[in-house]
């Protein structure tokens, strides 16, 4: 007896495997796990009472959502994204349990067996996992030097079984930012291929001096081939939460309630409740209260870029711009595995990062540090620590600087079968 042989193509995910070491090291400063330090708005709270006082609230609600949240969900998406929603319109909003949950659904509605995904390396692990676990294939295609798609090298990626290309910005893991002119052409491609463009958006308030967050929903025609995918988890603090939703074609609404049915009934009510409350701007919530938050964080990500500095000027690494996120994904030089680099920055200086292995860079030697849950002074004395670390590996020739090596999976393509 044994579990199912797709599990065995599905990588473990790497976020507990680094957790369990920092609980084994006492004090440990994260740089791991993507979330932030604040929490929802008080309205969101405020809902919950208003939430008990309804007995039928413990009760099934509909697959898609409750109508309030729909509501604020199709104002939010008018009047933030230029996203029209609707009947009229040619799509649907669905409320899914986060953005792996919308994500999730859209692979099951969109993939048979064997079927293939273009996925931009790196790439968000759960992406590349779900993709796995649907017995389809994940198809890597590389980004350039500085974490920015290629559109030539993702229409090369197109085969007869291509059913759609993922496209994360902000990006996670590498906080760059995608301009609205590349995110048009690959919609565009999509649309004259035949294939669907999967647009993750969970990070849309995180961007840093000229960059500015793109919708490709918003484009005249995208409708019947554009899938986008929201979270509540990173802007509003609600990662335990688990709210997020998806637009998606009209078409696919029938597909679509079926997987949600089948997974989830529907997401959690009271979350559901607690979201009105997070989205209301005249209860405090809304996109003020984000742009409030997005302010330390900033001077935060200011205290990461100065203290990672001196990495590029020992040539001890390289720091691709991340003008998005909360996320700067580092090219370490070294001959060293990076899980290998990771563990010993736990085990010897307190600091943890994830290994860009998660990501799907299966050469070199890259690590994603995180800093949206810090402080200024938890950043000073994390990223004193990481620098130190990657300093005295140097030392001890775990470093080594004239080892270079990295790079994304090759160009003529991985294609690893379920």
């Amino acid at each position: 007896m044994s579990e199912s042989s797709r599990l065995h193509a599905v990588q473990s995910p790497i976020i507990p495997v680094i957790a369990d070491l920092i609980r084994r090291h006492p004090g440990t400063i994260s740089l791991g796990q993507g979330v932030v330090g604040y929490g929802p708005p008080p309205a969101a709270a405020a809902q919950i009472a208003r939430f008990l006082a309804e007995p039928a609230n413990h009760k099934y609600q509909p697959v898609a959502g409750i109508s309030a949240l729909l509501d604020a969900i199709t104002q939010k998406l008018a009047t933030e994204n230029g996203v029209l929603t609707g009947p009229d319109h040619g799509n649907r909003v669905m409320v899914t349990a986060g953005g792996n949950n919308a994500f999730m659904n859209a692979v099951l509605a969109l993939g048979d067996p064997g079927d293939e995904f273009i996925l931009p390396t790196p790439y968000y692990f759960n992406h590349e996992m779900a993709i796995t676990l649907a017995n389809c294939v994940p198809v890597l295609v590389p980004t350039d030097a500085a974490y920015q798609l290629d559109v030539d090298a993702l229409r090369a990626a197109i085969t007869p079984r291509t059913r759609a290309i993922i496209t994360v910005s902000p990006n996670n893991p590498t906080g760059a930012v995608y301009p609205a002119a590349t995110l048009r052409a690959i919609n565009a491609l999509c649309a004259e291929r035949g294939l669907y463009h999967v647009h993750d958006e969970a990070y849309e308030y995180f961007t840093y001096g000229d960059a500015t967050h793109f919708s490709p929903a918003s484009l005249p025609g995208s409708a019947p081939h554009t899938i986008s995918l929201y979270s509540l988890s990173k802007a509003y603090g609600f990662a335990s939460w688990r709210i997020g939703w998806m637009v998606s074609p009209a078409h696919l609404e029938t597909a679509l309630r079926k997987i949600q049915d089948t997974l989830l009934i529907c997401s959690p009510v009271i979350s559901q409740h607690a979201a009105v409350g997070a989205l209301d701007a005249s209860a405090g919530g809304g996109a003020a209260y984000v742009r409030e938050k997005l302010r330390d964080l900033a001077a935060v990500r200011t205290v990461v870029q100065r203290a990672l500095a001196p990495l590029a000027t020992e040539d001890l690494a390289e720091i691709p711009p991340a003008d998005g996120a909360f996320y700067f994904l580092l090219r370490v030089h070294t001959s060293h595995a990076p899980l290998t680099v990771a563990e010993r920055l736990i085990r010897e200086h307190g600091i943890a990062v994830i290994p860009g292995s998660a990501f799907g860079l299966t050469h070199g030697c890259a690590l994603r540090v995180a800093y949206g849950s810090l402080t200024a002074a938890t950043a000073a004395e994390g990223l004193g620590r990481l620098v130190q670390g990657l300093r005295d590996m140097a030392g001890s020739t775990i470093l080594n600087r004239t080892a270079r090596g990295f790079t994304s999976p090759r160009s003529d393509l991985h294609r690893p079968h379920p």
